[in-house]
């Protein structure tokens, strides 16, 4: 683990418990005996790492090994950061001036996707982790070790180098997967050919009950980006009687979407869910509907367009790609309800703040997109992938302002 990271971890949990309180705390400490203890039993294979270590700065000279650690407990960053590295490889980013391999592992648990990390292994080297980590811990321990450690993206899970419209995806569905995914399909009464969208709603419902082992929820921090599944139902019917189905995804959410038209179908709720069809489904949307969360990454390595609603932080919007439409949720100011305008957004420093505490503090609340405005990008995206959409005579002089006013190259702190 670099410095930087060490920074962001200690920051990271200090922030978690001062926002959870005891129970936060009693579970962290709980976690480390865990470790603790794990790492006594493992004492052997860290010992065994030793020689292992040696070798890689005997052969630097010649051959550089690097090992990465795959994020494989989130699927955006299990899909985004993965494909992106890929992606800068092919493109000479952020690879050394030497000959080199690379070498990945996935820590044991919690793997978020089984189907995703199948498909890695056909296009990276992917040793077990209990070989790996070992080698890594012991790598980082000794100085020199940070030339064998595999550099993070140029900005993480986001394309600043516009790298997905020029590279074609890593990841294919084999002729076997395609069979079983057109059977998925017909299996939730959706014909083959015909074309559907995904729908994925942010709310709180998956991480607290996957990462935080059911005792509080550690990342609420973030509950700013959550949003209300009733909110996209006027969109959903309104694309599904144009003939797509509109399939809602998530592996674990509050509630279901009040739809009874038959193409709207909860996928996340009637029991159809499974990692396979998460990313077969991903790969072969005509678009996908998001606030931006971690599903979407699924479609983006697959090259599919996007309609972003509900988008927060504001300069998180995805601008990379004309391949994505995107709003994002109005920002109002807490004293007079005024909507902030977009040079305001920036003004306050709330265009890139990650923490629910940060909007409050900076006197800013955040209203989510009216089920209209949702329809109508939903709508737009459809006429834009049919080649009938037809802008308002205002909208080029009103994109013009946008891109003024927008900090384009702006970095974000918590990446860069």
């Amino acid at each position: 683990m670099s410095v930087i990271r060490l920074k962001k971890f200690i920051k990271r949990n200090i922030y978690q418990i001062k926002q959870g309180g005891r129970k936060v705390l009693v579970r962290k400490i709980k976690l480390l005996f865990g470790l603790f203890f794990r790492g006594l039993f493992n004492t052997p294979l860290y010992i065994l790492a030793i020689p292992a270590v040696l070798i890689m700065r005997i052969i630097k000279p010649w051959l550089l090994v690097r090992l990465g650690r795959l994020i494989s407990s989130r699927i955006g960053h299990f899909a985004a950061n993965t494909e992106l590295y890929l992606c800068e490889r092919d493109a000479g980013i952020n690879v050394p001036n030497q000959p080199h391999i690379d070498v990945f592992y996935m820590p044991l648990k919690p793997i978020c996707n089984q189907q995703l990390a199948i498909m890695w292994h056909r296009v990276l080297r992917i040793w077990p982790a209990w070989i790996l980590e070992p080698i890594n811990v012991v790598n980082l321990l000794i100085p020199g070790g940070k030339s064998h450690e595999i550099d993070n993206n140029t900005q993480g899970d986001r394309d600043v180098h516009n790298l997905l419209d020029q590279i074609p995806p890593h990841l294919q569905v084999t002729t076997e997967e395609e069979i079983r995914g057109e059977a998925g399909l017909r299996s939730m009464g959706i014909p083959i050919g015909a074309p559907f969208v995904c729908l994925t709603v942010r709310d709180n419902a998956y991480l607290a009950a996957h990462l935080a082992h059911g005792n509080s929820d550690p990342f609420n921090y973030h509950n700013y980006r959550d949003s209300d599944v009733q909110n996209y139902v006027l969109a959903a019917e309104a694309l599904a009687d144009r003939g797509f189905f509109v399939i809602r995804m998530g592996a674990k959410v509050h509630a279901a979407i009040n739809s009874t038209h038959p193409k709207v179908l909860d996928y996340a709720t009637n029991d159809m869910r499974s990692d396979f069809m998460d990313i077969y489904l991903g790969a072969k949307c005509a678009f996908c509907i998001s606030v931006g969360t971690g599903f979407d990454a699924v479609p983006l390595i697959f090259r599919r367009p996007i309609a972003y609603v509900n988008m927060v932080p504001a300069g998180y919007l995805f601008t990379f790609s004309d391949q994505f439409v995107g709003i994002f949720k109005h920002h109002l100011d807490a004293d007079s309800k005024r909507e902030l305008s977009l040079s305001e957004i920036f003004a306050r420093g709330v265009g890139f703040c990650v923490h629910t505490s940060d909007y409050e503090t900076k006197g800013v609340d955040l209203n989510e997109n009216t089920p209209e405005e949702i329809r109508d990008v939903a709508i737009e995206m459809a006429e834009r992938l049919a080649d009938t959409w037809q802008a308002h005579p205002d909208d080029e002089a009103l994109q013009q302002r946008f891109w003024e006013i927008f900090p384009t190259d702006a970095v974000d702190i918590d990446k860069g």
